[in-house]
């Protein structure tokens, strides 16, 4: 292999140099590729140029060694309107005890902002729903305690009395597949995105997008990000700023509807 799709025209690719290499980068970028692109790009260069110095050791060297790809811009977690997300776990069961469990999956996500981790691995003892708590074992086994609202916690409760009679003996677990036994994360995030489509929410849903929804609808009303860092049991307060984000694109796009003068540059 001589030749690769990086500018080198008819120079052999071993008599590229680091400014030749860095230069093609910028070139890249300028054309609208981005950062990851780029950077799978400078690992297969590097991993060539690896290559090529084993097979020939008089190489100057490898001239991708070092360059960096340009960093991509943050993606802002993608969240529910409030409408959508009460569309979403105002569940219609019937009295079906599957749709009762998942009522209550939907409503304690988006009512207390857990991980998909946490709701799989939640234990029964681990809710309060008379002092309307949950006590979370998160990342690093590091505890949290989170309140949960009223209607998640009708919803579990109507849950809970029907896992009575599904759980096997000593299962701790407090959501339960047709086996009795701790149900698993891929689970929910297919019975999420089954529901999501049911109830005709117009894109796909996975639990992740619930928390994201339970984290900008609290900043949003409550303007309290140190609590919504606690809730959702960050460790740094860098993790939840990004919710402040969100909560600005809510306020530009009322700011650009209402306002008479608005057209703000984009």
């Amino acid at each position: 292999m001589t030749r690769l799709a990086i500018g080198a025209g008819e120079r052999p690719l071993t008599s590229l140099t680091r400014h030749d290499l860095g230069r093609q980068l910028a070139s890249l970028h300028a054309s609208g590729l981005g950062g990851r692109s780029l950077a799978r790009m400078l690992s297969a260069w590097r991993a060539f140029y690896g290559h090529a110095l084993e097979c020939d050791p008089t190489l100057p060297g490898n001239p991708a060694a070092g360059l960096k790809a340009p960093k991509s811009p943050k993606r802002l977690p993608s969240a529910l309107t409030p409408d959508e997300a009460v569309r979403l776990v105002v569940i219609d069961d019937d009295g079906d005890r599957w749709s009762i469990r998942d009522r209550a999956l939907f409503e304690l996500a988006y009512s207390s902002g857990l991980r998909l981790a946490e709701l799989a691995g939640l234990d029964v003892a681990r809710i309060d729903l008379d002092g309307g708590e949950v006590r979370v074992l998160g990342k690093g086994s590091k505890e949290r305690v989170v309140p949960i609202g009223a209607a998640a916690r009708e919803a579990l409760g109507r849950w809970v009395g029907e896992r009575a009679g599904l759980v096997r003996a000593a299962e701790p677990a407090l959501f339960v597949g047709a086996s009795g036994r701790r149900i698993a994360p891929r689970t929910i995030e297919r019975r999420l995105a089954a529901w999501a489509v049911r109830q005709g929410l117009d894109r796909h849903v996975h639990p992740h997008m619930l928390r994201h929804s339970f984290a900008s609808h609290v900043l949003q009303s409550s303007g309290d990000l140190r609590a919504v860092q606690e809730m959702l049991g960050h460790a740094s307060i860098r993790s939840t700023q990004v919710y402040t984000h969100l909560d600005f694109q809510a306020l530009a796009k009322v700011y650009d509807a209402a306002h008479p003068r608005a057209k703000r540059k984009r």
